[in-house]
């Protein structure tokens, strides 16, 4: 699990710079496990750390929203990386990206599980009194116990905002795992893409 090996390190910076999200979407999925995301809500910190994830990259990758090309929906997948893409799903869920690689390329990688580490009490009621195993452990629940919704599409989630990613310490190449996204559409090679990377053993992954 991610907490026997993580803590905030002193001297690390507040939040993680633009160039980490600039580069190649696999290496910012990957990497992006052990992140510490944080939600500033009325002055309190909510905030877990990220152990589940998933990367859609471009319009060829027939599971992402840029396979039909650009649309209002999916804009910020264009725009610059280190930016909040948010949707809303089956009228009723909202699921957060990061938005990777260069301005003009749509990719980003869609943060799926937390482990939670601050404000569990206003986690628990954003959830309406699931158990902590619950509050976070799955995209959509994710955004609920944060707060998260489509006021943060196109947030710059390196601005120090309402919103934003620190940094924390890394997870290791064996407690990592990878596999196919989770419920998505296209074709064969979008089903299978191994490209959800999750920490092996955390009871917060989504499955």
């Amino acid at each position: 699990m991610v907490s026997r090996k993580m803590g905030r390190q002193p001297g690390l910076p507040s939040v993680l710079p633009r160039e980490f999200y600039t580069r190649d979407t696999l290496t910012v999925a990957r990497e992006l496990l052990g992140q510490r995301l944080v939600r500033l809500l009325a002055g309190e910190r909510l905030s877990g750390r990220i152990v589940e994830v998933e990367a859609y990259i471009g319009e060829t990758d027939r599971a992402s929203h840029a396979a039909c090309g650009r649309t209002a929906r999916n804009a910020v997948m264009y725009g610059p990386p280190g930016h909040a893409y948010v949707y809303f799903i089956y009228g009723m869920h909202h699921c957060l990206n990061v938005v990777t690689e260069s301005e003009g390329f749509p990719a980003a990688v869609l943060i799926r599980a937390l482990e939670p580490v601050e404000g569990l009490t206003t986690m628990r009621r954003l959830r309406r009194g699931r158990p902590d195993h619950e509050l976070t452990n799955g995209p959509a629940r994710l955004c609920q116990a944060l707060a998260i919704d489509r006021n943060f599409n196109g947030l710059d989630l390196c601005a120090g905002g309402p919103l934003f990613i620190e940094p924390d310490l890394p997870v290791d190449d064996e407690e990592v795992e990878t596999g196919p996204r989770v419920g998505v559409r296209g074709d064969e090679v979008a089903l299978t893409l191994p490209w959800r990377f999750f920490v092996r053993g955390n009871p917060f992954v989504s499955q």
